[in-house]
């Protein structure tokens, strides 16, 4: 399984964690499409720690970590 840790209002009805399957959902885009997350709202994209970007082939145990704008003082 692959470990989709959501920030901020990305949480916003669906919860902090969510688990895909990497033979489903083979790089990141394609989970940011299932979660219904406009790749344009995503600030931060890390899949294990380290900055990439939507293509991202993913294999099993990858950590994506998904965060939008910061905003506020």
């Amino acid at each position: 399984m692959v470990e989709v840790r959501l920030f901020a209002y990305f949480r916003n009805n669906r919860g902090k964690i969510v688990y895909v399957d990497p033979n489903q959902y083979s790089n990141v885009q394609m989970i940011l499409d299932h979660l219904g997350i406009n790749l344009s709202d995503v600030q931060i994209l890390l899949v294990n720690g380290r900055h990439t970007h939507a293509q991202h082939e993913l294999k099993e145990n990858d950590i994506v970590a998904l965060f939008p704008p910061v905003a506020g003082g």
